[in-house]
């Protein structure tokens, strides 16, 4: 089983939770809070992925970025985005210059 199966599999999970009873899934009750509870949940994880870089403990980092990798994906759940769309545009930029690839974007508007 390769990577991208696994996460095509936790995003069906994520995608069924979601519509379960919030009083039986995690996921069904961080969405039944809303789209900001959920943005702050990523930005939690997130935060919480930066510390344990900085304590430099190798396994901390795993866990939170397994944690932050998650709350990402019930986000784009959330948005009605799969991970296939997410690995294609990864795949799309692959072999691309950071830079050249965010010119290639044109300036953002807001």
């Amino acid at each position: 089983m390769n990577d991208s199966e696994i996460l095509a599999r936790l995003g069906q999970v994520i995608e069924q939770r979601l519509k379960a009873d919030p009083s039986m899934s995690y996921v069904a009750s961080l969405a039944r809070k809303g789209h900001d509870a959920i943005l702050k949940k990523v930005a939690e994880e997130a935060a919480e992925t930066i510390l344990a870089s900085k304590d430099g403990d190798k396994l901390h980092v795993v866990r939170e970025t397994a944690d932050l990798w998650f709350h990402c994906m019930v986000l784009l759940t959330w948005h009605g985005v799969r991970v296939d769309e997410v690995l294609a545009e990864l795949a799309r930029r692959e072999g691309t210059s950071g830079i050249a690839e965010k010119r290639s974007r044109g300036p953002r508007t807001e």
